[in-house]
């Protein structure tokens, strides 16, 4: 028998055996050939039924919400409170793709009909995108619902038509058995083959579910190295697949001289509860900030001192999240640090920190998983070099005067270049599931252009297809002829439902 999973209590330290055991390569063989076949009767089965699915599944994860969240908080140390509203988050985002799927204008769908153009004859052309196939999703270690197994990634999936297959993160495995098991049952009572969900467990479960020949597709959250292993795996098959990254940045936040000299403290206090949320473990933390080096920066900074002597020491997620935060703190002890509540050594409890620094080192610009916050005071001439020495992130936040504000406005133009959004007046944590929302941003935040949360990443699972001269039977629906009910670009012009 293959060897038993273990789940960690972070608040203790303390591992305990559970029933599960890792996933073996016949096993995750056996689950890739059957979300191959579901794939196929997904797609077939419209969108209407997988709208109808995915709230299924969001009605079941709210039934079972006491038991889902009791778990995920022994598991992950994150709260009943914060899970609560993960858990509501995730069912939003399922049903908002539900949304998605009535409304289908994500399908592109496109018909030129036969004519003459200045080229000559044109031949009759359809185009839409279709189902990309079975999707492997890692799960994140610090979203146990939103990014993991009920998460966004396999909601989007889904509701592309694709079967999924989630590698469970070993950071929360009975949450993402129970929530497996929740999803596998709601499929079934929607009518959706056997096969839509699946999960597996291991290291080596996760291997094989990425070299599979029925996977299309990789969805993984989480760091470079592990990013970095699989997409080595993805390069060794004979038929290489998109690998879909959100691997993390240090979100830079700017405070102009005049922000600063007109709320310090309303910043001051904002920043900590920002990077400290979550025991600092989002993936838009804010890692970096840029305060003028006068009297009003230096007032954030006292604002800072003063919020963070406030904070308790945060658990962490994992002893691994753990070790490699107290080695990062311990490789810049050179810089000047304040320090938090210093944790009374149970579990994975960390103590909370910013350094601060007039000096933007390279040693700087690597993301740090956890409660630290880095503080470089600018010199107004030298803001625009600063900005642009920055690695691109997911996020990136200016907080400018309440007026006309100059500065603010040149860092934002440059700061455009160096991230997918731009927030101002505002701190980063919390990214809000929408139509309009983008969650990815340029390299090393991802390796992608697609976002991993809102209604367009549902892109991510999808492919073009074009049908040439074809008779009306083989066509999908939305490519017929006729009144259909999803937009459609019609000889060049956008026709709307009627």
């Amino acid at each position: 028998m293959s060897a038993a999973v273990t789940t960690v209590d972070p608040r203790s330290g303390m591992s305990t055996s559970t029933d599960l055991h890792e996933t073996d390569p016949a096993d995750v063989a056996a689950a890739c050939s059957a979300a191959a076949a579901a794939s196929r009767e997904l797609d077939a089965a419209g969108r209407g039924f997988r709208a109808g699915l995915l709230t299924t599944m969001a009605d079941a994860l709210e039934q079972r919400r006491e038991d889902v969240v009791a778990t995920a908080d022994r598991e992950t140390a994150l709260g009943p409170d914060r899970l609560n509203g993960e858990l509501t988050r995730t069912a939003y985002q399922l049903r908002l793709f539900a949304d998605v799927l009535r409304e289908g204008s994500y399908l592109e769908a496109t018909i030129d009909h036969a004519g003459d153009t200045p080229m000559g004859p044109r031949p009759d052309l359809r185009r839409m995108l279709v189902p990309a196939g079975p999707v492997a999703v890692f799960g994140a270690s610090n979203f146990p619902l939103a990014f993991s197994v009920p998460g966004g990634d396999t909601a989007a999936a889904l509701a592309a038509g694709c079967a999924v297959v989630v590698k469970a993160h070993g950071s929360h495995p009975l949450t993402s058995a129970l929530c497996g098991e929740i999803l596998a049952g709601a499929a079934a009572d929607a009518g959706a083959p056997a096969g839509t969900v699946a999960v597996v467990f291991g290291r080596g479960a996760g291997e094989a579910l990425v070299g599979d020949p029925h996977v299309t597709a990789v969805s993984f959250t989480g760091g470079h190295a592990g990013a970095s292993a699989l997409k080595r795996l993805i390069a060794q098959r004979p038929d290489p697949i998109p690998f879909y990254g959100e691997l993390g940045s240090v979100n830079p936040l700017l405070v102009t001289s005049i922000a600063a000299a007109e709320r310090a403290s309303d910043i001051g206090s904002g920043l900590v509860g920002s990077f400290t949320l979550g025991g600092g473990q989002f993936c838009t933390k804010p890692g970096l900030v840029l305060v003028p080096a006068d009297a009003a920066g230096d007032a954030v900074i006292e604002a800072v001192r003063e919020s963070l002597a406030e904070v308790a020491p945060p658990v962490l997620l994992n002893r691994g999240i753990s070790d490699s935060y107290a080695k990062a703190l311990a490789g810049l002890t050179r810089y000047d640090p304040i320090v938090g509540t210093t944790p009374d050594g149970q579990g994975f409890a960390a103590r909370p920190a910013v350094l601060v620094t007039d000096r933007l080192d390279d040693a700087l610009l690597d993301e740090v998983f956890g409660p630290l916050a880095v503080v470089v005071r600018y010199r107004p001439d030298e803001l625009a070099t600063l900005l642009r020495r920055l690695p691109g992130s997911l996020v990136a936040s200016v907080h400018g005067g309440s007026s006309a504000d100059a500065e603010r406005d040149a860092a934002a133009a440059v700061l455009r270049e160096r991230t997918g959004r731009l927030l101002f007046d505002g701190f980063p944590t919390g990214v809000a599931v929408s139509w309009a929302q983008h969650h990815g941003g340029p390299w090393p935040s991802t390796d992608s252009f697609h976002t991993s949360v809102g209604t367009t990443a549902i892109r991510r699972f999808l492919r073009p297809m074009a049908w040439q001269a074809a008779p009306e039977h083989v066509l999908p629906e939305e490519l017929r002829d006729g009144t259909v009910s999803v937009p459609r670009r019609v000889d060049g012009a956008l026709v709307l439902p009627s």
